[in-house]
């Protein structure tokens, strides 16, 4: 799917990137609106080959030492809004709104002092 979708028609390479790892795809992007085209353009290649993105496993997240950036904005897939959370753990990786790894670093440090 990978190669079907690179890039999907309306895709912005240079504004964001996207990582793809078996059936999950992450989009990331330097604002909330360049996400919400890019993930338009994803459900549109999708469909073209067949599949489709299902809104109730979908989330997004805004990464922002700004704690209100995109307070007040919400996404939507076809008709289903989009929950967009606080984290979210990607290749065993915690990614935090706050765009800070210091508690990523610690609890690595935790597991690694538990051996």
């Amino acid at each position: 799917m990978v190669r079907k979708i690179s890039p999907p028609r309306g895709f912005d390479p240079v504004a964001s990137r996207y990582l793809a790892y078996a059936d999950d795809v992450n989009i990331l992007a330097g604002s909330v609106h360049t996400v919400e085209q890019n993930t338009e353009a994803l459900v549109v290649a999708t469909k073209e080959i067949g599949l489709e993105v299902n809104a109730d496993r979908t989330k997004y997240i805004i990464m922002s030492r700004d704690q209100n950036a995109g307070r007040s904005h919400s996404m939507k897939i076809d008709n289903s809004f989009i929950e967009r959370v606080e984290e979210f753990k990607y290749l065993g990786t915690a990614l935090k709104n706050k765009n800070s790894i210091q508690e990523e670093i610690k609890s690595r440090l935790k597991l690694g002092n538990a051996c």
